[in-house]
Order: C-alpha cells, then sequence, then structure tokens
C-alpha cells in the first residue's frame, strides 16, 4: 500500500497538551499563533487566511472542529477530522494541526496559549460576534492578542461543497485499513475463507416478477392504456436472494421461510434447490406466496401489481419456525424482515429467544414504507437499516448522520451498525462510546458503472456477515459489504455476487489507491 496523507503528515497533527509541550508556556522565544475551523473544504479564502497568520508569527498552529461537533447540514462533514488535519499539516507554513475535542475552541485556546489568535475580516465586518467575543476575553486574559486577518478574497466551503461534494472515497478507504491494520491481501484471505460458513437465513420470500410488454395505445372511449404481453420472468427474491447470495459467496446455506401452496411456490423450492440452497418451507395453504410483478415497457415500469397477505402467520407456523431456528446448527443466523407476515412486534421476541448460544445474530429490516421496525431486533450483533428505514424508526427526519447513528445503535442495543446511505456509501458505528474517535467511520460506495442498484443491501449483508464470522473485524466486514455492494449495483438484476466479482473489485480498488 502507498504511503498515504494520513501517514507522511502525522508528525504534524498533535494534542493541545503535546503541543504546549513542544512550544512551551509564553512569553516565547518563537511567537505562536493560531488559527481555528472546520476546513471541510480547504479553499483559496483558507489559504490566504493561513499565509497571512504565518506572516505575523513564527509557528501557525491550525486547530479543526471535531467531526462530532459539526451539525451544518445532515451529511456533514464530508472530509473525516484526519483527513481534514493532514490535508492542513501537508502545507509548507503549517507547523502544527490540533484536532479540536471539544464543541468550541476554548478549552485549547486555553492550554496552547498561542500569542496570537487569527479570526477572518467577516468576524468584525458587522460588531464581534458573541463566540468570537468568547474567544477573544480568554485571549486578552493571558495576554494574548487577537488578530483579524484582511478579507479581499471570500468563499464558501458550504457553497462549493454544494456546487460538487468531494470525492475522496479512496483516502477515507485507506484511512479506515491504516485505523484497523487491513491490507488488501487481507480482504482477499477473508473472501476466499468464506467457503463452508454455516448461515440460516429466515425471512420473507417474495418472488419478483417482470412482465415485459409493449405499448399498443389508448381506448378513444375511456382513459386506458393498451399494452401488448411479451413475456413474464420470474426471481426468487426478499430474503431468499439474501440466501443465494450468501451461497454465492461460498457459504452452506439454510432457508427458513413460508410459502403459499401454489405455482410460484414450485417455482422458489425449485431455483433454491438449483442454487444449491436446502430450503425449509412452511407452507401455509391460506395465503398466496408473495408475489410483486411490474409491467414494464419500453424500459419503465408502468405499473406494479402486487399479490400478497400481510397477516400474522399463525402460532402453528410461529412454532415451526422457531424450532428450525433452534435445531439448525449454523454459525450465523440473518433474520430478513420484509414485513410480509413472519416478522411483526408477536412475533419477533419468539424468534429472538430461540436463537441458539454462541450464533452471530444478524437483522436486516426492509420495511420503511409499511410498519416495521428495525429497533424490535434489540441486542444483535449486526443490523444494516438504511437511512430512511433508520428515520421511520426514530421518527425523526431532521437530525444529522451521526447523532441519528447513535441513537439507532443504542436504542437497538445493537453491537455493529452499518447504516447504508445509498450512492454515500455507509457510515458505521461500532461502539456504545459515541464521544470516542473510534466509535464511527465511513465507507463510500466503489460503484464505478452503476447499471442498476437494485439487491446492493441483499449483497452487502451477505457479505458482511460471512466477513464477521472469517475475521471477527467489523472494519474488514464493512469494506467487504461496500464492495459486494458496488458489485452488485453494476448488474442488471439482483445477481448473486461470487468471490470473483470480488477479487476483482478488490484488485480495481487497490490499483486505483496505489495509481495504478
Amino acid at each position: 500500500m502507498s504511503v498515504s496523507l494520513t501517514e507522511r503528515y502525522r508528525h504534524k497533527i498533535v494534542t493541545a497538551e503535546e503541543l504546549r509541550q513542544k512550544i512551551g508556556a509564553p512569553p516565547r522565544d518563537q511567537r505562536v499563533i493560531m488559527c481555528h475551523g472546520v476546513f471541510d473544504v480547504v479553499h483559496p479564502g483558507h489559504v490566504r487566511h493561513m499565509l497571512y497568520a504565518k506572516s505575523k508569527a513564527d509557528v501557525l498552529v491550525c486547530s479543526l472542529t471535531a467531526d462530532k461537533f459539526i451539525t451544518k447540514g445532515v451529511h456533514r462533514p464530508h472530509i473525516p477530522q484526519e483527513l481534514r488535519a493532514a490535508n492542513l499539516a501537508a502545507f509548507e507554513m503549517v507547523d502544527y494541526v490540533v484536532i479540536d475535542m471539544h464543541e468550541k475552541p476554548l478549552t485549547n485556546i486555553g492550554i496552547i496559549q498561542p500569542d496570537y489568535f487569527a479570526k477572518g475580516f467577516e468576524y468584525t465586518a458587522a460588531g464581534m460576534p458573541p463566540k468570537t467575543a468568547e474567544e477573544a476575553a480568554i485571549v486578552e486574559a493571558y495576554g494574548g492578542e487577537m488578530i483579524f486577518t484582511p478579507g479581499d478574497i471570500v468563499y464558501s466551503s458550504s457553497t462549493l461543497i454544494n456546487l460538487a461534494p468531494p470525492s475522496i472515497k479512496f483516502e477515507k478507504l485507506q484511512l479506515v485499513m491504516e485505523r484497523h491494520k487491513i491490507s488488501f491481501d487481507a480482504l482477499r484471505r477473508t473472501i476466499d475463507q468464506m467457503s463452508g460458513k454455516r448461515v440460516h437465513v429466515v425471512g420473507d420470500t417474495i418472488v419478483d416478477s417482470y412482465t415485459q410488454c409493449a405499448m399498443i395505445g389508448g381506448q378513444t372511449k375511456t382513459p386506458t392504456m393498451s399494452v401488448l404481453f411479451e413475456r413474464k420472468d420470474d426471481f426468487s427474491g426478499g430474503a431468499a436472494v439474501v440466501a443465494k447470495h450468501l451461497r454465492a459467496a461460498g457459504a452452506s446455506v439454510t432457508f427458513t421461510t413460508v410459502l403459499g401452496n401454489d405455482e410460484l411456490k414450485d417455482f422458489v423450492l425449485d431455483d433454491l434447490r438449483e442454487a444449491g440452497i436446502e430450503t425449509n418451507a412452511v407452507i401455509d395453504a391460506t395465503r398466496p406466496t408473495v408475489n410483486k410483478n411490474a409491467i414494464v415497457v419500453a424500459g419503465y415500469r408502468l405499473l406494479k401489481v402486487d399479490t400478497l397477505d400481510n397477516r400474522s402467520i399463525s402460532d402453528h407456523i410461529l412454532s415451526d419456525m422457531t424450532d428450525a431456528v433452534g435445531r439448525i446448527e449454523t454459525d450465523a443466523v440473518v433474520y430478513a424482515d420484509f414485513r410480509h407476515g413472519i416478522f411483526n412486534r408477536r412475533t419477533i421476541p419468539e424468534f429472538a429467544r430461540a436463537l441458539p448460544p454462541g450464533v452471530y445474530k444478524v437483522a436486516d429490516s426492509q420495511v420503511a414504507s409499511r410498519w416495521g421496525n428495525i429497533t424490535e431486533f434489540q441486542g444483535f450483533d449486526l443490523i444494516t437499516p438504511n437511512e430512511r428505514e433508520a428515520r421511520f424508526a426514530l421518527a425523526d427526519q431532521d437530525s444529522g448522520i451521526r447523532p441519528l447513528a447513535s441513537q439507532l445503535y443504542d436504542k437497538a442495543a445493537c453491537k455493529l451498525l452499518m447504516l447504508k446511505l445509498g450512492e454515500r456509501g455507509m457510515l458505521v458505528c461500532r461502539g456504545a462510546d459515541h464521544e470516542s474517535l473510534d466509535s464511527f467511520y465511513v465507507i463510500d460506495t466503489f460503484v464505478d458503472r452503476l447499471v442498476d442498484p437494485v439487491g446492493a443491501g441483499d449483497a452487502l449483508l451477505a457479505y458482511s456477515t460471512l466477513a464477521m464470522l472469517v475475521s471477527r473485524d467489523d472494519a474488514q466486514a464493512s469494506i467487504l459489504g461496500a464492495m459486494a455492494a458496488a458489485c452488485e449495483c453494476e448488474e442488471d438484476g439482483n445477481i448473486p455476487i461470487g468471490p470473483e466479482a470480488m477479487h476483482g473489485k478488490i484488485d480495481s480498488v487497490e490499483k486505483s489507491i496505489n495509481f495504478g
């Protein structure tokens, strides 16, 4: 792996206490000036600000706000704090960088006691704001001086980010890999060791149908559209395709589900048998096999016709399914909830109690448009909701991503949360101490050519689960889950992703990080 920005300039990045030891207490032989900001995107206005500050002293210290205190914008900061620190440290004029773990710079100003504290001219243009006045009071109390830099050029980081959000997916990945001491060879070994891991998937089967038609026209007397039937293609979806992704990765898979007593039942059983999946199907003659049929004309989904019965499974079927969960020997159990009768407030506690001791417990809840709630799966090892499902579960449409993840992590009492953010990748929450630097990290998407995003979450769920079984390393699991999702997005349809595709994606990402 090539030397990263953070490794190259790490010697400049210090704590306030370490810096105080290096520069000593005032009065000093060398004058020290300190700047403070978010520095999410370093723009020409920042550069002029720092150049002017450096011209007034011998030592330039840049302090930046930690990620957890940045609330401007739901998905800010775009750049993690370690990368923002390294960006500043890369400037020759910057001598030291401090990541401020407080909401305001007041504490660090008191520790470092710079001779000068530099602010931009905008902080005096219309009178000194209250926050600046607080800073000035501390600086002046120990005999320091406030300096306001000239403002002949003004830029806004927020405006620049809104124009074009920065693409730093490889830098973010390298940061996570360095922090967790992961190599690309380690990722490859984890993929190769997935074969033979035992996983029991429990959940709703959905047969996804695509009825391809050609447009004929409309009726002259009524607003009725007329199409010509060409063909109908059926695919095993819902929890069934999660099982197929796990099997394609090399796992030994048992799938427990509920099917109706109809032709689609036979289609599902044949399809899963061909895929090498042991299917434990409970047949319920009182409900149909769930079918979602999209009417497609010239590539456009004209209409979707759902055939389903979302009422709760009976006590008899629940007993059969929970007995299977407790009886079948496995390394992991995945509950894939699409809220079509198997999982609900009545049944989830029974499914949780049925889990064998020592198995790795995973829950995925794809129910944002219905009455499901991922937090009903209490105390699981891994949950993988998307942002919409998280907001639905918490009735929270306003919080930033990190506070949202913190709330969900605590309410679900899980050990690992992978919060899927669509084209923005995922936010991983891995600890109850949400103030800790290691509690969160971001994995961006690795999609090179978007073809079809359907099934990305299923691929992520499968590979993250298996990676945790092999490595017990949440960073490896997150990275490989994101890579599996990217492979899926580059395929047309929900095609199970195998090890060959994953090795190709790892090779491609490693090449990009090492500049080819």
